[in-house]
């Protein structure tokens, strides 16, 4: 296990994770809630923005749940 700083919320925690405990979570939820989204408005062209604003996410997560390929579906971004 490592000394970190969590991506999420900047605190410092041990652990092979990129977040800590208590984002763990909250980043599980987002996750889900981009997942249901991207399902229910299908497999168009979005802009981060335009998705944040439907789901509430912010860019900076949705950067990285891209990034960390923690997605279950494919989203195509403009």
């Amino acid at each position: 296990m490592e000394f970190k700083k969590c991506a999420r919320c900047g605190c410092f925690f041990v652990s092979n994770n990129l977040i800590c405990c208590n984002c763990t979570p909250k980043d599980n939820l987002e996750i889900a809630k981009l997942n249901n989204y991207i399902e229910e408005y299908g497999n168009t062209n979005y802009s981060l923005e335009d998705i944040s604003i439907n789901t509430g996410i912010s860019v900076r997560n949705l950067n990285r749940y891209i990034s960390d390929n923690n997605l279950n579906i494919n989203i195509n971004l403009q």
